[in-house]
């Protein structure tokens, strides 16, 4: 076949020149290792800081209610304002794109207490979907609270990881025994799974420990929220949302809405917006960076057929004279470009194969921690075999276009 042949051909001039082919070859696996490498970190420290927020909860705001200060139809300033559970089930039906909501206690000082370990951690105060919204998550064989735990106002907790080391030693099993919290017996339903969270708004949910929240009011007294987190489905609706909810609120309690001091909201969702334009532009200047060192490689390329055609002059007139059309020359020189880059992208893929896996494999946790584990995806190769395709088309195009166009008699006295 004449595929096979030209491939032999083409293989034996390559082997016939081993350093130019090899210095040539170079700079393309070096640029394509560079590109796929650079994009993998790329990604692993998206994912990394994306999971790294995550541990506080996916889409969330936190809501601290505070003072007024302005002045609203006919109200004073520095009104303070004071939220109930209802307040927060008015928000539920009235703001449409909050997908989850809590009310949040907080009770610092109670002594939590089993045998002679004593601590004084932050006991809370909420409902189920709590847990869903700040990726709080049981180990197996205990669970998180339920509807029932609420409506009986059971003496029932859910512990922190790290609170349960504390009380009951390193990794013990304390689902079903009893702790004591301002010595009333509270039993133990579950440990939280141990996340990565390095920011909190009050205490790190591995030292917390958690309660229903009819059981919290009814044994601490507290008829007052200290907080709430709400939970959105689409970022971009983060504003929208905020605005919502100091409406709703404004008009309950008579503040105006444009009044952001009356509410403290910390809002992750910005996080997020954040997050996805520094990948993106992070993203952009790596690959940038790579595609400009795969550009300096087929520049290489192509200066080097343009050699292998000068070589070459005599042998295309032999086959011009003897029938060889134009576009017969024309193909086979960018044919043996692309055989090329081929082959060096195959290595470069290889290598970085290989410096991705092993970076992964590395017991550098702390590393591993601040920027992830590079990690090759589907959207890196393709850009990567585009980039390739491209350059390898214009590195083989312009020198094979001048070896079609070359004039027979001139070759052939070459």
């Amino acid at each position: 076949m004449k595929i096979i042949e030209d491939l032999k051909e083409i293989f034996q001039y390559l082997k016939h020149y081993k350093a130019r082919t090899a210095m040539t070859m170079f700079g393309i696996i070096w640029g394509t290792l560079t590109v796929i490498v650079l994009l993998a970190f790329g990604v692993g420290v998206k994912k990394q800081m994306a999971k790294n927020m995550h541990g506080l909860g996916e889409g969330i705001a936190i809501v601290w209610p505070n003072q007024t200060s302005i002045p609203f139809e006919g109200y004073g300033r520095d009104r303070g304002i004071r939220l109930m559970p209802d307040d927060i089930e008015l928000i539920r039906s009235e703001v449409k794109n909050i997908v989850r909501i809590s009310p949040e206690f907080h009770k610092w000082g109670s002594v939590i207490r089993r045998g002679d370990k004593i601590n004084r951690p932050n006991v809370t105060g909420i409902i189920p979907e709590y847990g869903i919204m700040r990726n709080i998550w049981p180990e197996p064989g205990g669970r998180w609270l339920n509807d029932l735990d609420i409506s009986q106002k059971r003496r029932v907790v859910f512990l922190g990881n790290r609170l349960r080391d504390l009380l009951f030693g390193e990794n013990a099993d304390a689902i079903g025994q009893y702790i004591y919290i301002d010595e009333i017996p509270f039993l133990v339903i579950g440990v939280m799974r141990e996340k990565v969270q390095p920011s909190s708004y009050s205490q790190r949910d591995q030292d917390r420990a958690f309660i229903p929240m009819t059981t919290h009011m009814s044994v601490f007294g507290q008829r007052y929220v200290s907080n709430f987190v709400y939970q959105i489905g689409d970022p971009l609706l983060a504003e929208s949302v905020r605005n919502q909810v100091y409406t709703v609120l404004g008009n309950k309690f008579r503040f105006d809405p444009k009044d952001t001091e009356t509410l403290w909201i910390w809002d992750t969702n910005e996080f997020d917006q954040f997050l996805f334009y520094f990948s993106l532009g992070f993203t952009i200047f790596m690959g940038l960076i790579g595609v400009i060192t795969l550009v300096v490689g087929g520049i290489g390329l192509a200066n080097i057929m343009y050699v292998v055609v000068k070589e070459r002059t005599r042998e295309i007139g032999i086959r011009r004279a003897v029938g060889a059309k134009r576009g017969h020359i024309m193909s086979q020189f960018i044919f043996e470009t692309f055989i090329i880059i081929g082959l060096s992208a195959f290595i470069g893929f290889m290598l970085a194969w290989a410096i991705t896996s092993l970076m992964a494999a590395l017991p550098l946790e702390n590393v591993k921690e601040a920027v992830g584990t590079p990690k090759l995806n589907i959207t890196v190769a393709m850009i990567t075999i585009l980039v390739l395709s491209t350059i390898g088309f214009l590195a083989g195009y312009f020198p094979a276009r001048k070896a079609s166009r070359l004039d027979v008699i001139d070759c052939l006295r070459y």
